[in-house]
C-alpha cells in the first residue's frame, strides 16, 4: 500500500460545530507500520472497522535487510537508524554497498519512509481547525517511539492507538489494544512457569490499566465486507470444487510453538485419514513454513486428485479461502491465521496445540473454551459442522476507540 494524499488535503469543508467551537470530528487517520504485513493488517483492520479506511495515510518504519544489517535487528530503531547512517557513510567512502538485499533501496534515507514525528505532530496542530483531530494507529516494536512522540508533541490534537503490547510505559499512548494472553505472565499458571528471580524482568509486570483494551486474538484485515468481496472475486475459480471445501493453513515453528518434520508427517497421516469426507482440500504455506515441512507435505499429498497445493505465486487465494471454505485446519503457531478463521464462524481444527507453551498455550486454551476450535485427530467427518460465537475483536476494539474518543468530546465522522 502506497501513501495516499496528505491528510491535510484529504478533508475539506467547515470544521466548526453548531456551538461554534473547534471540530471534534475525526475524519482522517494515519497508520504507522513496521513493514510486517501481520502487524500492519491489524492497524488496517481497526481503521476499516472505524470507517476510515478510505481516509487514511500509511507510513512505514522499515529496516534495511541483508549484509551487516541482519546482525543488528535487536537494536532499538533510533540507535539502528544512527548506526545505519554511519555504516552507509563509511561504505560509500569505500564504494561498498551497505545493503546486500538486492533492493533498489541502498541507503538508510530511502529505507526509513516514516515521516518525522515532529512533522506529523505539527501537521495535526496546523490542520486541526479545518480537518479535526487526527487518529494515529501503530503496530510493531519499531513504531513505538514514533507513535508515542506524536502523542507527546500534539496531545490535544491526536488520539494515538498502539496495537500489540509495547512492553513498557503504557501511559505514552491514549489506548493500547492487545490480546488477553499477553498478560499470561501475571496469571497463576504464568507465575508458576516463571522462575522467581526472572519475574521482575518478564513483561508486562502489572495488570492492564484504564487505557488497555484486551482482545481474544489478534486484530486483522478481515470483516464481512472483505469476505463478501473475496467471495465474488474467487467464486468462479472455486465453482468447480467439490464440497465440503477444507482449507489447510500451515505456518512455521516459533519459540513458543516448536515443531518440525514430525508434526508434518503426523499432519499428512491425519489429512489422508479424513480425505474420504472432503470434497476438496486446498493447502497453503506461510513465509515461515520450513522447506523440509513443505517437501514432506507436497510429496505425500500432491498425487491425490482432491488436493490442491498453492505454489506461492500471485494471486494469493487466502481471502478466497476464508470466504468460501467450509472448514479450516490450521497449525497452532499462527495467532493471526486462527483469529481470522475464527471470525468466520466456520469449524476450525488446530494441529500442534499440545506443542505450544507460554502465552501461545493460553491462546489455544481460550479458543477451545469458547468452542471455536477443536484439535484435529484424523477421525473427523469433515461434513460435520458446529456453531460458536465468532471472534469479533475488530468491532469490539473499534467500539472501545469510539468510547474513548467520546470521553474527549470527539467522534468518528459517520
Amino acid at each position: 500500500m502506497r501513501p495516499k494524499p496528505s491528510p491535510e488535503l484529504a478533508v475539506t469543508g467547515p470544521s466548526e460545530n453548531p456551538q461554534g467551537g473547534l471540530s471534534g470530528v475525526v475524519k482522517r487517520a494515519i497508520v504507522i507500520g513496521n513493514g510486517c504485513a501481520g502487524a500492519e493488517n491489524q492497524c488496517i483492520g481497526l481503521i476499516r472497522s472505524l470507517g476510515l479506511f478510505d481516509r487514511h495515510l500509511y507510513y512505514s518504519v522499515a529496516r534495511p535487510r541483508g549484509g551487516i544489517y541482519r546482525w543488528l535487528h535487536w537494536l532499538p530503531i533510533s540507535l539502528y537508524k544512527k548506526l545505519g547512517h554511519f555504516i552507509s557513510c563509511i561504505c560509500s567512502g569505500f564504494s561498498i554497498k551497505a545493503n546486500e538485499s538486492g533492493s533498489r533501496r541502498s541507503g538508510i534515507k530511502d529505507v526509513f519512509e516514516v515521516a518525522d514525528a515532529k512533522q506529523i505532530a505539527a501537521m495535526s496542530r496546523r490542520t486541526f481547525d479545518k480537518s479535526g483531530p487526527l487518529l494515529v494507529v501503530a503496530s510493531g516494536r519499531d513504531t513505538i517511539s514514533v507513535a508515542s512522540s506524536i502523542r507527546r508533541l500534539a496531545m490535544d490534537y491526536v488520539f494515538v492507538v498502539q496495537v500489540q503490547h509495547p512492553r513498557s510505559r503504557l501511559g505514552r499512548f491514549d489506548l493500547v489494544i492487545t490480546p488477553r494472553h499477553d498478560y499470561f505472565s501475571l496469571t497463576p499458571e504464568g507465575k508458576k512457569q516463571t522462575p522467581f528471580f526472572l519475574r521482575p524482568w518478564v513483561t508486562p509486570r502489572e495488570p492492564p490499566g484504564r487505557n488497555v483494551f484486551l482482545t481474544t486474538g489478534a486484530l486483522h484485515n478481515v470483516d464481512s465486507s472483505t469476505l463478501r468481496k473475496a467471495a465474488l472475486e474467487w467464486k468462479e475459480e472455486f465453482a468447480s470444487l467439490s464440497k465440503p471445501l477444507v482449507v489447510v493453513n500451515i505456518g512455521g515453528s516459533t519459540r513458543n510453538c516448536l515443531y518440525g518434520v514430525d508434526l508434518a508427517k503426523q499432519l499428512c497421516g491425519m489429512l489422508q485419514s479424513i480425505l474420504w469426507s472432503c470434497g476438496s482440500l486446498r493447502i497453503s504455506f506461510s513465509r515461515r513454513t520450513p522447506k523440509k515441512v513443505k517437501e514432506i507435505i507436497i510429496r505425500e499429498l500432491r498425487s491425490n486428485t482432491k488436493v490442491y497445493i498453492w505454489d506461492g505465486k500471485e494471486p494469493n487465494p487466502h481471502m478466497g479461502h476464508l470466504a468460501l471454505a467450509d472448514a479450516f485446519i490450521i497449525t497452532a503457531d499462527s495467532i493471526s491465521m486462527l483469529s481470522e478463521a475464527c471470525t468466520t464462524g466456520k469449524p476450525v481444527y488446530v494441529v500442534g496445540a499440545e506443542l505450544c507453551t507460554w502465552k501461545f498455550s493460553e491462546f489455544q486454551k481460550s479458543l477451545h473454551e469458547r468452542g471455536a476450535v477443536r484439535s484435529l485427530t484424523g477421525k473427523e467427518n469433515m461434513v460435520e459442522k458446529w456453531s460458536y460465537t465468532p471472534l469479533n475483536d475488530n468491532a469490539e476494539a473499534a467500539k472501545r476507540v469510539i468510547q474513548d474518543l467520546a470521553e474527549r468530546g470527539w467522534k468518528i465522522e459517520s
